[in-house]
């Protein structure tokens, strides 16, 4: 199961990420480099993680024109990211752009292509606020499985959607399309502002790839317990 959660170093705090990554890196083979940690750390962060043998997940949501998202992810390919994430809504030109450049640099390098990730519906997004703030004629799963459908075409290999869609998602894209899951609450934790949540056991069981932790983590105030506790609900799955 180390190899299956990913922990989300939701912090701009240069210390902390280092302590952090120093009180976890014996349990955790995955971290997340969000906006905040890839703002502090750089590019530096790739062999920094990378010298112990971690895997580096960039979540910055690339969402804009064919172009410049080819070009951003690229870029992260050539430095060493392992996973690398977009919006699917920013369409299938987008995507297959992104996924050209990926290829692209890769081979340049003589590196293994990052798996590439479509985000689908916000975890904090439930259905009266996807209906409320994009007036969808479709009810918010089935958005998702859109979404996902839209991601596979483009050759991407897989999405990040809540652990709600599980189920719907394999049955529309497969079992080979891998599932990242956020929204993730083991059962001690509040659950914040995300509003489709199961516990890290519920996600496993319904057969997601990764599931993704952010604050119940690096909050706790012993994070490698915390971790533990997670890997622990993460095996009753």
């Amino acid at each position: 199961m180390k190899d299956r959660l990913i922990v989300a170093l939701d912090t701009d705090d240069g210390e902390e990420i280092d302590w952090l990554f120093g009180t976890l890196m014996d349990n955790v083979r995955w971290f997340k480099m969000g906006f905040q940690a890839f703002s502090t750390l750089g590019m530096e962060a790739f062999p920094w993680f990378k010298q112990n043998g971690h895997k580096v997940f960039v979540d910055l949501k690339f969402h804009d024109i064919p172009n410049t998202v080819a070009r951003d992810v690229g870029m992260m390919t050539k430095h060493g990211a392992n996973m690398i994430n977009m919006h699917a809504s920013g369409g299938l030109e987008m995507m297959q752009a992104a996924r050209d450049s990926a290829d692209d640099a890769a081979y340049e390098a003589d590196i293994p292509r990052p798996t590439l990730l479509g985000v689908t519906v916000l975890t904090s997004m439930d259905e009266t606020n996807f209906q409320q703030n994009f007036g969808s004629e479709r009810e918010l799963t089935k958005q998702v499985v859109y979404l996902a459908q839209l991601a596979q075409e483009a050759g991407l290999d897989g999405v990040v959607a809540s652990p709600l869609e599980i189920e719907p998602l394999r049955k529309a894209c497969g079992d080979n399309f891998l599932i990242v899951t956020p929204g993730i609450r083991p059962k001690w934790a509040e659950s914040n502002d995300q509003r489709r949540i199961t516990t890290p056991a519920e996600a496993i069981n319904k057969g997601a790839d990764y599931i993704v932790v952010g604050r119940p983590i690096i909050e706790a105030d012993d994070p490698l317990e915390a971790a533990e506790m997670i890997l622990d609900e993460m095996r009753e799955g």
